[in-house]
């Protein structure tokens, strides 16, 4: 596969009008300006963003121009997508602070140097301009009964609930941005499709012109979960290899090879024999470290996920102690618990309780469910399944 024919399969969705189409303008040579845009509800990025990122980057390495757009604006009124109430706005130094360090984490995986440098822009410099008569011009553009047929608003509406102006705002504003940048496609999660093709209504009756929506695949197991985004435990672009390796590795098997063609450069017929394997009785522990190596490889550097493996191998796998442990300085009187407490690992007085409830603590390698052991210097605490203390 060539890599115009890997552009538009590989982490691939849908691409609509269609396929076919998007090629053969891409074989006829023309460039493109293509666009995805990221809202900064949070200051990281994690590693769903990656899927994104990489799209582009593909894009950009075949000489399309590439806009990182950053929603400074769209992010206040947040994208009610997969939300069953409304999101709280945001106040614009929030969004601010939240993308300030966006460049910087996408630059791990795009380039904005170089020959063709991908493009930053914000959407506050066009949506905070707009003027009464143009919002309601761009509104005029749009039906209720576009906006209404959303499966999650017919949801609410079914169960008498509020839907908000802002969430309703929220599609037209995101689809004014491919009018605002006259581009030719957008790129985003295939949960993203309706505020998508919002702006390619737009662009069809703003501009006369076609603008290409291209869908990528989402990391979930089985049951549809997002993996890497669980509820307060993302893995972010930033993570340190040795956590984002560790983090990867209790990647559900499951999703090895999906996570190989969305996050890895792994070729898609090596991917093909993994999974092929894998059926086969092969253990997955092998493949998932490629995988973790792949992505920390491409976050950090080849010497870090190399440290990494072997970091994980020796204390996860061999159960040895690390050699980049916390150290904690003690007092003869010193508890455990007090030791823990120091080392600021965990966030609280009751989660500590609970891990000594739940056998999760040891001293020096023997299982303790008192707290109020006494700890003298040189003793190793480990604190779950990765985490180690040592007294000093």
């Amino acid at each position: 596969m060539d890599k115009i024919g890997e552009l538009l399969t590989r982490a691939v969705d849908q691409i609509l009008p269609s396929k076919d189409e998007l090629e053969k303008v891409l074989r006829g040579g023309e460039k493109l300006r293509v666009y995805q845009g990221f809202d900064p509800s949070s200051p990281d990025l994690h590693i769903g963003h990656m899927i994104g990122l990489k799209k582009l980057r593909q894009w950009q390495d075949l000489g399309h121009e590439v806009i990182f757009l950053i929603g400074d604006f769209t992010g206040r009124i947040g994208d009610p997508t997969g939300r069953e109430e409304t999101r709280p706005l945001l106040t614009k130094e929030t969004a601010e602070q939240n993308a300030k360090t966006y460049k910087e984490q996408a630059g791990k995986v795009l380039d904005f140097n170089g020959k063709n440098p991908v493009k930053v822009k914000f959407n506050s410099e066009w949506l905070d301009k707009l003027t009464v008569p143009e919002i309601l011009n761009i509104y005029s553009q749009v039906t209720y009964q576009q906006i209404i047929k959303r499966g999650m608003f017919k949801k609410r509406l079914e169960n008498d609930e509020d839907i908000s102006f802002n969430e309703i705002s929220y599609p037209i504003m995101q689809g004014y941005d491919s009018v605002a940048m006259d581009v030719d496609v957008e790129i985003g999660g295939r949960d993203q499709l309706f505020n998508m093709m919002i702006g390619r209504d737009l662009m069809h009756k703003m501009k006369r012109k076609n603008k290409f929506v291209m869908t990528t695949q989402l990391l979930v197991d089985n049951q549809g979960n997002k993996v890497g985004k669980t509820e307060g435990n993302a893995i972010s672009l930033t993570m340190p290899p040795n956590e984002m390796f560790s983090a990867i590795m209790n990647f559900p098997d499951e999703v090895i090879t999906t996570a190989l063609e969305y996050l890895a450069d792994t070729p898609l017929e090596k991917i093909k024999e993994i999974e092929l394997e894998m059926k086969k009785g092969e253990n997955p522990m092998q493949f998932k470290k490629k995988l973790a190596f792949e992505v920390v490889k491409q976050l950090n550097s080849e010497q870090a996920a190399q440290k990494a493996q072997g970091e994980f191998e020796k204390v996860v796998q061999k159960k040895e102690i690390p050699s980049n442990f916390l150290e904690v300085r003690v007092t003869d009187s010193i508890t455990a618990s007090e030791v823990i407490t120091a080392s600021q690992t965990v966030s609280s007085q009751s989660q500590i309780k609970r891990l000594f409830e739940q056998g999760a603590i040891e001293i020096n390698e023997q299982e303790t469910k008192d707290h109020r052991a006494k700890i003298k210097k040189g003793d190793i605490i480990k604190v779950g399944k990765k985490t180690f203390i040592k007294a000093a």
